[in-house]
């Protein structure tokens, strides 16, 4: 296996014109000490972070649903690792968490049709997106969007980056597998 070119910086590389953000969110994963080798875009990258995983209109639960079905859906193996992490924090069991991997019911079954139609179709079709706004509220339909999207760029940086999973994490999935 080669190396690759952008591991996570640790703390003695992290560059200057991002110090700020080192000891917040972006100093507590490796998919951000991973980003910090483009400081611009992790800086900006921040705003957008805090509405999609603190302050979206989906919620904490849904959010979770919505992620997963992404990570299942990219093949990102540390976006999946952490969010059933997070998932397990919110009190999902660990057959809704699989099932996110697969043929979900109710509103997890809504959703991840939502999250196959931006996989598969690039938009959502009038018809489901009626069904979720119904269901959900349009800005959280708009949300669901947003995070697929957000949580898609997260994967294929992650992935062309091979970035390790955090001990934390790692640690966590070898104790209790799903």
């Amino acid at each position: 296996m080669t190396q690759s070119p952008c591991p996570p910086l640790p703390d003695a590389e992290w560059p200057e014109s991002i110090a700020d953000l080192r000891n917040g969110f972006a100093g507590a994963l490796n998919v951000y000490r991973t980003m910090a080798h483009h400081p611009d875009l992790l800086r900006a990258w921040a705003p957008l972070r805090q509405h999609i995983v603190r302050d979206t209109a989906l919620g904490a639960a849904r959010s979770e649903v919505v992620i997963l079905r992404a990570a299942h859906r990219m093949g990102s193996a540390y976006e999946w690792a952490h969010h059933v992490s997070r998932a397990r924090a919110l009190g999902f069991s660990d057959a809704r968490i699989a099932a996110m991997g697969g043929d979900p019911e109710g509103e997890d079954g809504l959703i991840a049709r939502g999250v196959d139609a931006l996989f598969d179709h690039r938009r959502l079709p009038p018809a489901l997106e009626a069904e979720l706004a119904a269901a959900l509220g349009r800005p959280a339909v708009i949300d669901l969007i947003a995070t697929v999207g957000f949580y898609t760029v997260l994967g294929h940086l992650l992935m062309t980056y091979e970035t390790p999973l955090d001990d934390a994490i790692a640690a966590e999935m070898a104790a209790q597998p799903l």
